[in-house]
C-alpha cells in the first residue's frame, strides 16, 4: 500500500471515529507525530477488521479510565455519544463496572469528564 493510500485511510476512520468531535489537522501543518497517527493508527491499526469501532473505543475508554486519563476519555464517550455507538445509560454504566477494577479516586476524576461529555451530548441534542 502506497503512503498516499494509508493517509487517505487514516483520514477516513479518523473522521469516522472522531468526525465532529476532533477536527484533523490539515494536511500543511501536521508533524511527524499527527502523521504516524494518522497514517499508522488510523491507516493501519483501525482499519483491522477483526474488532469495530464501538469495540475498539470500549477498550480505550478502559485503558484511559485505569491511567486515569480523563480529557481522553472525555474526548472518546463524546464521539461515542455523537456517533450513536454509546448512550448515556451505557455511558453511566461504564462508572459503576469500572469502579470496581480502578478505585473510587480513578472513578471520581472519571465522573467529571463524563458528567461533561453528557451535558455537551443533551445540549447538541436536545435531549
Amino acid at each position: 500500500m502506497s503512503d498516499s493510500d494509508r493517509t487517505q485511510r487514516g483520514e477516513a476512520l479518523f473522521d469516522a471515529v472522531y468526525g465532529g468531535v476532533v477536527p484533523l489537522p490539515p494536511a500543511e501543518i501536521r508533524d511527524a507525530y499527527v502523521h504516524n497517527t494518522i497514517d499508522h493508527l488510523f491507516g493501519e491499526v483501525w482499519t483491522r477488521d477483526v474488532l469495530d469501532i464501538p469495540q475498539r473505543r470500549l477498550l480505550i475508554l478502559g485503558a484511559v479510565i485505569a491511567l486515569g486519563e480523563t480529557g481522553i476519555a472525555e474526548i472518546q464517550i463524546r464521539a461515542a455519544l455523537a456517533k450513536g455507538e454509546l448512550t448515556v445509560e451505557q455511558v453511566e454504566e461504564i462508572r459503576v463496572f469500572m469502579v470496581n477494577y480502578v478505585g473510587h479516586p480513578r472513578i471520581a476524576n472519571f465522573s467529571a469528564a463524563m458528567a461533561r461529555a453528557i451535558a455537551a451530548h443533551r445540549e447538541a441534542t436536545g435531549d
